[in-house]
């Protein structure tokens, strides 16, 4: 019974697609492209390096993936010799498997300064550990036992300006720790707000929404309420008005949320507003473990974070979305992409995918910021990620709804495909205003609070009043969230014709305090008219 009752809803869903077609075709732009029918894993989580190639990892106990170990390695416990990790190459388009030892499932993680990136905690035998995997030729993971002071299974990490990770949360952990470790100082620090916003049985606070504010404080955003935490001195040092409706949106009610882009970076006080899109109404969880699937949130709410007295601002989407993932773009607009529309995160209880992005434009008036955009074909549910990548393109896997791989007879199968999604900036109509950067070169270091010439070209006219410079730092995602992710505007404080198509802007690079933007390698872009360049890599002392 029910076998033909997944059947029934499989159909049902095919019916769904190709009604939709018709509106879909109504949407304003971006386009998709199939990078990878499989990379014989579900890309769960992923993170960019400084070297275009992408770290992607699902978990050690889904049974065995369609990718092989190589070498004949193999875990011994249970024994499985295929890989649950892979390394992406962005230029040319192929894949190798990757040896991770012990259960990454539900994990965080975040790049350091140096470009290694840190992956920490997962479940069961993966709990405590941190791995280390070195952006090099043929480099694997490396894991340190024992690594963490407390379980970390559903965490927020997030980079300090002294260049530490913080660890914030995780299920049954209403606390914080710092890797690595400093000697003579506590390991743990409680921290209540955690616990005052866990649901009883539902919890609603994992992946907790982290943002390094402007003042140096962290802005930790959990369920449906927010605070401002001196992480130094264990003090919450402003609590912010509950979101409008009360209805959660962190995990397993997974909205997600950006820090949009921060700008006017040269005066005494930087503004910082945080977004918050997407979720799932009190209860959804638990109507949906019982088979009812309620319509997710269609509201975003932005709040000014920095402000004396702040409010939130609610907006309404095109279409309600839970499970979405939201990715700052080059010229500071934000898609929102993957999820679906009704149910929750969980095993088997989301319903109804969005398969149309949708791209928000912070700075357009508050009603007409929301711009619909053309549909995948691939449903992307609970365990999908996105991430920007250095071209401007949006790489998009991962979906996996299930305790295992499962690929037949079910309404979502497992997806182990990679696609592109092509913003409109893309599109060849504007490759007359797109810039490219011709200096400095790629992987070349900026000292703090110094004068930076970047020189460009343009095959069109340029409108000098419209060339900024901005600077994204990649993000580690997974569940709908993306970790450490940044983007400055660096600006344009001088524009100069060189001749030949040939133009010079001059920025300032970001304060030396490390609170705008921490140290890193960043993804920088010369902008104009919206129309980014391709990036080039930097590293930020």
């Amino acid at each position: 019974m029910a076998r033909n009752h997944v059947m029934l809803s499989f159909l049902a869903w095919q019916l769904i697609l190709l009604s939709a077609k018709p509106y879909l075709s109504d949407a304003a732009g971006g386009r998709w492209q199939l990078l990878q029918k499989s990379i014989g894993i579900t890309a769960m989580h992923m993170q960019l390096l400084k070297n275009d190639r992408v770290i992607i990892f699902d978990r050690t106990d889904f049974g065995n993936s369609n990718l092989t170990l190589p070498g004949g390695k193999c875990r011994t416990v249970p024994k499985d010799c295929t890989a649950h990790s892979a390394e992406y190459s962005v230029i040319t388009n192929t894949f190798r498997a990757l040896f991770v030892q012990t259960d990454v499932w539900c994990s965080s993680g975040a790049v350091m300064p140096d470009g290694r990136l840190i992956q920490t905690g997962g479940f069961n035998s993966g709990a405590r550990r941190v791995r280390t995997f070195i952006p090099c030729t043929g480099c694997d993971w490396t894991e340190t036992p024992n690594g963490l002071a407390a379980s970390r299974w559903y965490a927020t990490n997030h980079i300090l300006p002294s260049g530490r990770q913080i660890i914030i949360g995780g299920r049954k952990q209403f606390n914080y720790e710092f890797y690595p470790k400093s000697s003579g100082v506590p390991n743990l620090y409680s921290l209540p707000f955690l616990s005052q916003t866990n649901d009883p049985n539902i919890e609603n606070n994992l992946y907790p929404f982290v943002f390094l504010n402007v003042d140096g404080n962290l802005f930790i955003f959990a369920n449906n309420r927010s605070i401002l935490l001196d992480y130094a001195a264990n003090k919450v040092v402003k609590t912010y008005p509950e979101i409008p409706g009360g209805d959660p949106r962190c995990y397993p009610s997974t909205g997600s949320a950006v820090l949009l882009p921060l700008k006017n970076l040269q005066a005494t006080s930087v503004e910082a507003e945080v977004l918050v899109c997407g979720g799932a109404p009190k209860g959804a969880y638990t109507e949906a473990n019982n088979g009812n699937f309620v319509e997710a949130l269609n509201t975003c709410a932005r709040i000014k974070i920095t402000d004396p007295n702040p409010q939130w601002v609610m907006e309404t989407m095109p279409m309600a979305r839970i499970m979405g993932d939201m990715t700052l773009l080059p010229n500071g607009n934000v898609l929102i992409i993957n999820g679906a529309s009704a149910g929750t995160a969980g095993w088997e209880i989301g319903r109804n995918p969005v398969l149309n992005p949708v791209i928000y434009r912070p700075d357009n008036k508050l009603g007409s910021r929301f711009e619909l955009q053309n549909p995948s074909t691939i449903p992307r549910m609970y365990h999908s990620s996105a991430i920007l990548l250095r071209d401007g393109r949006v790489l998009v896997g991962g979906s996996n709804p299930h305790p295992g791989y499962v690929f037949t007879n079910v309404l979502y199968p497992t997806e182990l495909s990679l696609e592109a999604f092509y913003p409109p900036y893309l599109d060849a109509q504007f490759s007359n205003l797109r810039p490219q950067i011709v200096s400095p070169p790629s992987q070349t270091k900026l000292n703090p609070g110094r004068k930076l010439a970047v020189r460009f070209s343009v095959a069109g006219a340029l409108a000098q009043n419209q060339v900024s410079v901005t600077v994204v730092s990649p993000s580690f995602t997974t569940h709908s969230f993306s970790m450490n992710q940044r983007l400055l505007v660096l600006g344009a404080e001088t524009v100069t014709s060189l001749g030949n198509s040939t133009y010079e802007v001059q920025v300032t690079t970001p304060a030396g305090s490390g609170y705008l933007a921490p140290s890193g390698y960043y993804l920088l872009f010369v902008v104009h008219q919206e129309i980014p360049s391709e990036g080039i890599w930097v590293k930020l002392q």
